[in-house]
């Protein structure tokens, strides 16, 4: 079965969307909605890695280093002058990297529900809502953003 290269690939989704996250907490820490928010958020998406880690040895799965984002990473942009349209790109790059991994989630799901691992299904289904809401987050964020940063 190829449940455990399912298993490591949202492994992977989850924690590249864990870490960017962090680096977009950090980029826009003068936004408290958007520092604490990516903080809870990064947090959810990070513990679905220990969530996956109770399935991989039944598939092979090799996740790798679970180690928690540092939250002092990626500040490549942290002083660019125009805050606005870098907060606007950075929620759209969120929720380019939530829905991959929201895919992901269903693929795994599937892959689940065939093989009949109803343990399995019940964690995926857990944790891809809260990706989802990682999704809905970074969309509602982004409409109350995009009037006020392309209309100044």
């Amino acid at each position: 079965m190829k449940l455990g290269m399912a298993i490591e690939q949202v492994a992977q989704a989850e924690r590249e969307l864990a870490k960017e996250l962090m680096a977009v907490g950090e980029r826009h820490r003068s936004d408290h909605d958007v520092f604490h928010m990516t903080r809870t958020l990064a947090k959810k998406e990070h513990g679905h890695l220990d969530d996956l880690a109770r399935h991989a040895g039944r598939y092979g799965a090799n996740l790798g280093d679970r180690a928690a984002p540092s939250p002092g990473g990626g500040n490549r942009f942290a002083r660019r002058p125009e805050p606005g349209p870098l907060l606007l790109r950075d929620l759209r790059e969120l929720h380019l990297l939530a829905a991959g991994a929201s895919l992901d989630w269903v693929a795994l799901a599937q892959g689940a529900q065939a093989a009949k691992d109803t343990d399995l299904l019940a964690t995926v289904t857990e944790c891809h809502e809260e990706t989802l809401k990682t999704l809905k987050w970074t969309t509602y964020r982004l409409k109350e953003a995009a009037p006020q940063v392309l209309t100044s």
